[in-house]
């Protein structure tokens, strides 16, 4: 299964009061105690699917930014198992129908993975590989020790010792830009790859050497390819914007299959191996089509689908009425019948990519959770269920998401093209950014004394800032500049701070009239985020795309680098403990750290996390409960001892 995958949004965090209280947190205990669990959000991206040709109700899903996930039950729950895989985009999967313990998985920025236990843990497998970027996999069915791996930027490479040892296999083949392998199931040495920018190639000696097999397909984009495994000689091709194509001499000529196909963006292709007349092409925009006849007519086939953007498709060859779709933002749905009704199987699988969480500060049942392409999620049971909460809501692109500390049922979201505005506890919103011209924003700042005045980090053009509660806004400064953090001094509001990419810190004194840059000691210019003492605010802490914290003791004046114990450098969130202020926390790459006596010392605490690459960080009302947004694994609560 191959897919296009969007670039990953920026890293963010969006401070509501410049620091954020936290209560210190204790050492790992008991389930549920002292550690980290999830419920939720539910869905994701997954981007390519397997079923388990032995024993059918064993599924695997490969998830964007979230390793890989398992069901036993054909669905009906699922549990991620990333030990050895990290959480790498696995944007391939291929099953030894041979051996199905054995299972390859390609991911995009660390090659391939391999494992021989049903996917409980992955090796690499990657020597004599140059490529990361792993588009397509595909198992010779008779000789199985015989992978091919389809990279994006190098090509094709062969194993024929399961992975231990790869060649790059590109002899004739003019485009080295891989979306699709197919074999052919009754002479495998008969390989097809469809590329780029070329349409598809051929080799009959195992990828030895290529030729193009493209007339009447020219030189479309090659998504998805799917042989026919009865008559291998009939065989189909995904394009990009061109629909399908059925070849019937083995790809040496072309035709257009397109009737009543009306979404022509074809991402994934899966032909029923009983009845290969029958076939299923996954679309962007359309959802699934259906054809009976070989392609000669398509029909949609998306009751109950809610998402029609397509990630991966795939059939239980065993059974095959059942069939598997994987979506952009909403998760996996099942078919039982053919794919005329789809039902959505997404329990335990919590791969929604989380850009920010924000706590209700009087209720600490209540929780938002702002996501990459899905919107934003509510619990408002402490993270046991979480529901869209997308009513009126125009971009589902959330950068931020902060809530008025005085009137905690008025929310503001930063999104990638302005601000919305909910009164009503994120039952519904309005767009609230006259005069922000569809920036993307990144931080939201309220002045904790006058809640009607705003601030925002905008991506290229400085800092806003709204006296109206967001109805308009204004620049007030740093034009040119993306601010991704923003700090108010909550003894004098007038006080901010911006950390910018291009810059490094920046400080207002008169409200964002004026700013100065403030960075002497700082060498790297890059800021994530920003936490501002309660009790002493002349003691900043700063957290860096890539060398960790600085902390200043005076107003931001003088930096030094805190990072003594913490071996992540790349600091999304910072929070300062509600109960002892010189202990902070850090949200990063490698997880949670708390640092103690002023950030002097650092220590991971990441028992239960099994996905560590932390966006934003929020904590309860009560001070109970602290949320961890990851990218990609959902929301983890860390309850309180």
């Amino acid at each position: 299964m191959r897919s296009i995958h969007s670039p990953r949004l920026p890293r963010l965090v969006a401070p509501l009061l410049g620091s954020v209280l936290l209560p210190t947190l204790l050492a790992a205990g008991p389930a549920g105690v002292n550690r980290w669990s999830t419920a939720g959000p539910r869905g994701g991206r997954p981007m390519a699917i397997v079923v388990d040709p032995s024993q059918s109700p064993l599924v695997f899903a490969g998830a964007y930014a979230g390793g890989l996930f398992k069901s036993t039950n054909g669905g009906a729950r699922w549990k991620v198992q990333v030990k050895g895989l990290n959480n790498e985009t696995v944007q391939a999967l291929a099953i030894d129908a041979a051996v199905p313990a054995t299972l390859y998985a390609g991911s995009l920025k660390a090659g391939v993975f391999k494992s021989t236990d049903h996917g409980t843990t992955w090796v690499e497998a990657n020597t004599g590989m140059l490529a990361l970027d792993i588009r397509a996999l595909a198992i010779d069915p008779v000789a199985h020790q015989t992978v091919y791996a389809g990279s994006y930027d190098f090509g094709v490479y062969r194993s024929t010792d399961g992975g231990g040892n790869w060649t790059q296999r590109n002899t004739g083949l003019e485009d080295t830009h891989i979306l699709a392998l197919a074999i052919d199931p009754l002479v495998p040495t008969t390989v097809y790859a469809g590329t780029s920018e070329r349409g598809v190639f051929k080799s009959t000696d195992g990828a030895t050497s290529w030729a193009p097999a493209n007339t009447g397909l020219g030189d479309l984009p090659v998504k998805a390819l799917a042989v026919d495994p009865v008559a291998p000689s009939r065989l189909y091709a995904g394009t990009d914007s061109s629909g399908v194509f059925r070849s019937t001499d083995g790809g040496t000529t072309w035709a257009a299959v397109n009737g009543g196909l009306t979404n022509l963006q074809v991402e994934e292709l899966a032909i029923d191996p009983a009845t290969p007349t029958i076939l299923y092409a996954g679309t962007s925009g359309g959802g699934v089509f259906k054809t009976t006849n070989g392609g000669g007519r398509w029909a949609a086939v998306n009751t109950g689908l809610t998402d029609l953007y397509l990630q991966g498709l795939a059939i239980d060859p065993g059974t095959p009425a059942t069939l598997y779709a994987g979506t952009f933002t909403s998760g996996v749905f099942k078919s039982l019948d053919r794919g005329s009704h789809w039902t959505p199987m997404n329990r335990g699988f919590t791969n929604s990519l989380n850009q920010t969480v924000a706590m209700d500060p009087t209720q600490p049942d209540v929780a938002y959770a702002g996501t990459a392409g899905a919107g934003i999620f509510v619990t408002r049971d402490r993270g046991a269920r979480w529901t869209r909460a997308n009513a009126g809501l125009s971009d589902l692109s959330v950068l931020t998401v902060v809530v008025d500390p005085g009137v905690p049922t008025l929310l503001y979201a930063g999104t990638a093209s302005g601000v919305s505005r909910s009164t009503n506890g994120a039952r519904s919103w309005v767009d609230w950014d006259q005069g922000l011209s569809d920036l993307s924003i990144y931080a939201l700042a309220i002045d904790p004394t006058s809640p009607s005045t705003l601030y925002s980090g905008t991506n290229g053009d400085g800092v806003y800032k709204s006296t109206n509660g967001g109805a308009s806004w204004f620049v007030t400064g740093l034009r040119g500049f993306t601010v991704k953090a923003v700090g108010i001094d909550p003894a004098n509001p007038l006080t901010l701070y911006a950390g910018t990419v291009e810059d490094s810190m920046y400080k207002s004194t008169d409200g964002g009239l004026n700013w100065d840059l403030i960075d002497h000691g700082m060498e790297f210019r890059s800021i994530d985020s920003i936490a501002v003492d309660p009790i002493i605010p002349t003691t900043v802490y700063a957290g860096t795309f890539g060398a960790g914290v600085y902390k200043s003791l005076d107003g931001g004046s003088n930096w030094f680098q805190m990072n003594n114990g913490l071996d992540a450098f790349f600091v999304e969130s910072l929070r300062i403990s509600e109960s002892d202020h010189w202990t902070v926390y850090a949200g990063t790459e490698h997880g949670v750290f708390k640092g103690i006596n002023g950030a002097s010392l650092w220590t991971e605490m990441n028992t239960g996390l099994t996905h560590r690459d932390i966006f934003s960080l929020a904590v309860s009302g009560d001070g109970a409960t602290l949320y961890a947004a990851t990218y990609g694994g959902g929301v983890f609560d860390f309850e309180v001892a």
